[in-house]
């Protein structure tokens, strides 16, 4: 890689660092789209044809064309670009893709470049799939559960959720930004479920305990002493079970679209506890079946303001993270899930962050969250989504209340 950084509208893209910036802010990117963003622009003056960057990006390993699309959606949201928009990045039909935007270029070491002052470019240790390690451990069951660690610093330990991958995750844009951000100026620990991802998908017992205890298995393997905890979606509730559990181990505690009751324990009449029964019996049948129809409306849920081609590629990760027999026992476990009795037990500062108009999980259930735990504040964001997407508003602000909460002494 040459030692340039190419500059276009408000960003810089120093090659040799392995750095985007917009302005003073740095961008994580996902290595195998910077890789292709590096190359896209390098070769600016052509159109670079796709088995090109296919093998720039996978080299010898084979891949779908559908691989290049998901880091090519990553490359454009990361420089402000849509695929509807294309003012960085176009698409030409049946021969490939090129940078379009205008760029000026400063050599690494010249007077007004990124490297002012020492004559060289910032060396910047990216963040991503060829940096993180994954290990695995044993549950009291013999139950094998993978988990990964990546990036440096203060530990931040993630509770598992649905669903997961520890290497596809940075390939999709449904959780590459989620590990980027995440993972940024600290070490990152996250693991996969039993019955998902890299973690056994053939276990003896398959309930919520489990998964708490699968969360302990970790932290003790991890060697982690005292630290906080991320509890995404139903992974909340095992944050908060393991957090009343072992007080003396969580520091600080951090909620993102949780719930303490799942739909058929909260329901609080015959007609909503019908409809949650029926919900959960389309569940059983489209994920029985791989229904496209059902698989369609189940991701639109997460990810309702999300574009049909996002949807596709939820349902895609979906579909290599576990069996479809195990897709239904996570469904009707978390419909059962209850820690509304334990909730008053979490003793460490708690930050519930839930999107306000969650087509997935009512912010009823943030609120009640931050009424059952003592020592807790809730923040509400501007957003329909489930899970944040990287091109709206609400993604940093979720990530700037973390970094703010965590940096709290």
């Amino acid at each position: 890689m040459t030692g340039e950084t190419y500059r276009f509208g408000e960003y810089e893209l120093d090659t040799a660092g392995h750095l985007l910036r917009r302005g003073s802010e740095s961008i994580h990117v996902e290595p195998r789209a910077f890789d292709l963003l590096c190359h896209l622009v390098t070769h600016r003056d052509r159109v670079v044809p796709k088995n090109e960057l296919l093998d720039l990006v996978w080299g010898d390993r084979f891949v779908s064309e559908a691989a290049l699309t998901t880091a090519l959606r990553t490359a454009r949201l990361a420089v402000g670009d849509t695929g509807g928009s294309q003012g960085v990045i176009r698409t030409v039909h049946r021969r490939g893709y090129q940078f379009v935007a205008s760029v000026t270029v400063v050599r690494s070491g010249s007077p007004d470049g990124i490297g002012r002052g020492s004559g060289t470019a910032r060396a910047v240790t990216p963040i991503g799939t060829d940096r993180q390690v994954i290990r695995y451990c044993r549950a009291d069951d013999g139950t094998r559960i993978a988990y990964a660690t990546v990036g440096t610093g203060e530990p931040l330990l993630k509770a598992a959720n649905w669903m997961s991958h520890l290497d596809l995750e940075w390939t999709t844009p449904v959780w590459s930004h989620w590990l980027t951000g995440l993972a940024r100026d600290r070490r990152l620990i996250r693991y996969d479920e039993r019955g998902c991802g890299l973690s056994d998908w053939t276990v003896p017992s398959f309930s919520f305990d489990d998964w708490v205890d699968d969360l302990e298995t970790v932290v003790d393997a991890a060697g982690l002493d005292r630290f906080p905890l991320l509890g995404v979606s139903q992974g909340g509730a095992v944050a908060i079970a393991y957090a009343a559990r072992r007080p003396e181990r969580v520091s600080r505690l951090i909620l993102a679209g949780a719930y303490a009751r799942g739909r058929e324990v909260r329901a609080r009449d015959d007609a909503e506890r019908h409809a949650a029964a029926l919900d959960l019996e389309v569940a059983r049948v489209g994920w029985s079946h791989q229904d496209a129809r059902f698989l369609q409306v189940f991701a639109s849920q997460f990810l309702p303001d999300g574009t049909p081609q996002e949807w596709e590629d939820f349902i895609a990760f979906q579909r290599q993270t576990t069996s479809s027999a195990n897709g239904v026992r996570f469904l009707e476990e978390f419909a059962r899930i209850d820690v509304s009795a334990v909730a008053h037990r979490v003793s460490c500062p708690t930050l519930i962050l839930h999107s306000r108009d969650d087509a997935r999980v009512p912010a009823a259930q943030a609120s009640e969250l931050a009424a059952l735990i003592p020592d807790s504040r809730l923040v509400m964001l501007d957003s329909r989504n489930h899970l944040l997407t990287a091109a709206e508003p609400a993604w940093p602000e979720f990530l700037s209340h973390i970094d703010a909460f965590l940096a709290e002494r």
